[in-house]
């Protein structure tokens, strides 16, 4: 990667930004100082010296650390200044851009698949599509398709820096000749094998949030996901490992569907970084955990559907911020690694994502009925069906197991099963310094059966908790077993 810098004005937001980028995309990093004719003569390069300096201390805490900073005038006299006026250290970048590179191996299996960055019509020829081949191989006569419009045609004839060739592999750069195709339906895109690529409406994706970006990544939030070419509004839904899976070691290539994930209301962020982590791990019911969990997830639902390969990289933006405000505006990136391609994937896919929310509630004894059943109050509204509940195990505070067995009455209160019994401490607890209510203590007299109402001094806890799977249609509550 190349950054380039106005020499007489240092990092700014944007180039700021490209270096996000660049962090999360490239391996090497070459900064290019332009614009130094500029600078006054004399002070050239006491200049270029105090800027090439700066540049270092931005990189010192990114992967660039130590890259080479090279000073050039790619226009002198900038873009109105006659032809005549020679360019400035571009020999010198591009010796050092030769030293830098590194040439990959290019593995001309799989299936073709074709970054396209440029496409426009020939007369007498056709059509002509040109971009970077990012994997597999394609030959004369073979048939491509541009899986955004669900068109397929043949390749007439193929060029690599105006030299006609009758095949290219992975890594080339290449023009694609096919014809009876409107070119002012592409502009950039993806061109491949035929129905190699899939379109998709939604996405789970491997999230990281990026460092710069400041304030939560909040689940139901829209941001400007980029894939490939494309950017379109996405609303995403972050999940995590199950609390007994947090260290387990981080899956970068698919996704698991057998597996059980717990609901985040935003992105957990570990340390320091984030003021109110710890309260967002409490919400997403990682509080005893104590810890940040090793990976995290996201459902992006899109506005509209993308065409992309598995495993593209996944920017996600919020391009609607103020360009000049001194923020970072890229939120989080990770890895598409699966895609939900039925439209009706709510229905169709989602139930067999097995993410999940912590539910927990609390009330309390009002009274003991016998050994093995008590009256609670105050876990459920007045409204609630109880019926729904019923079967459903509770812990007491004196450390009781019981089951909900029933309502009681038509407040809310219900009845509560203790299959083991209470325990003569749990007994002289809840049968120990019983008050009358009702009316009495306001000077009039208790009737009968509000005097038969007596609870303890001293509440004693009922505890229930359940998951309920947020893509379950029919909203069961689960307990482990």
């Amino acid at each position: 990667m190349m950054l380039v810098i106005d020499v007489t004005k240092g990092m700014q937001t944007q180039s700021a930004e490209c270096l996000v980028i660049g962090q999360i995309a490239c391996r090497k990093l070459i900064v290019v100082l332009n614009k130094t004719d500029l600078l006054p003569e004399g002070k050239r390069q006491a200049a270029i010296d105090r800027m090439a300096k700066k540049m270092q201390r931005t990189l010192e805490n990114t992967k660039f650390r130590g890259a080479p900073v090279i000073p050039v005038a790619a226009k002198p006299g900038g873009p109105d200044a006659p032809e005549t006026e020679a360019p400035q250290g571009i020999p010198e970048l591009i010796e050092l851009l030769v030293s830098q590179i590194s040439i990959p191996t290019r593995d001309p299996s799989g299936p073709f698949l074709m970054s396209v960055d440029h496409c426009f019509s020939i007369k007498g020829q056709g059509t002509v599509m040109t971009g970077t081949i990012l994997s597999g191989s394609v030959s004369l006569g073979d048939s491509v398709e541009i899986p955004a419009l669900k068109v397929v045609r043949k390749v007439k004839s193929m060029q690599m820096f105006h030299t006609p060739v009758s095949s290219a592999v992975q890594g080339d750069r290449l023009g694609i000749c096919v014809t009876q195709f409107d070119p002012k339906l592409l502009e950039r895109g993806l061109v491949c094998a035929p129905e190699s690529l899939h379109t998709v409406h939604a996405a789970l994706i491997s999230v990281e949030k990026i460092p710069y970006f400041r304030g939560p990544l909040q689940t139901k939030a829209k941001f400007h996901i980029t894939v490939g070419h494309e950017t379109v509004m996405g609303r995403v839904m972050f999940f995590s490992p199950a609390p007994d899976s947090l260290d387990r070691e981080p899956v970068l290539d698919s996704f698991d569907f057998s597996r059980e994930y717990l609901f985040q209301e935003q992105y957990l962020c570990p340390g320091p970084a984030e003021a109110d982590a710890a309260e967002a791990t409490e919400k997403a019911g990682q509080a005893s955990a104590g810890c940040c969990p090793r990976q995290q997830w996201a459902l992006v639902e899109f506005e509209k559907p993308v065409t992309c390969p598995r495993l593209c990289l996944v920017i996600g933006s919020r391009l609607d911020a103020d360009i000049h405000a001194n923020t970072c505006r890229l939120a989080f990136h990770g890895v598409l690694l699966h895609g939900l391609g039925d439209r009706d994937y709510a229905e169709s896919a989602l139930p067999a994502l097995r993410v999940y929310k912590l539910k927990q509630k609390h009330g309390v004894v009002e009274r003991v009925l016998d050994d093995h059943s008590v009256i609670g109050r105050s876990l459920f509204k007045k409204e609630t069906n109880i019926q729904l509940f019923v079967g459903l195990r509770v812990h007491l505070s004196t450390g009781e197991l019981g089951v909900i067995d029933s309502a009681f009455g038509q407040s809310g209160k219900f009845k509560v099963h203790i299959p083991g019994g209470l325990s003569p401490e749990s007994k002289k607890i809840l049968t120990s310094a019983l008050k009358k209510r009702g009316r009495a203590g306001r000077g009039e007299a208790a009737k009968p059966e509000e005097a038969e109402r007596l609870e303890p001094a001293q509440p004693v806890g009922l505890s229930l908790s359940f998951k309920r799977y947020v893509f379950d249609a029919h909203k069961r509550m689960v307990q482990s077993p």
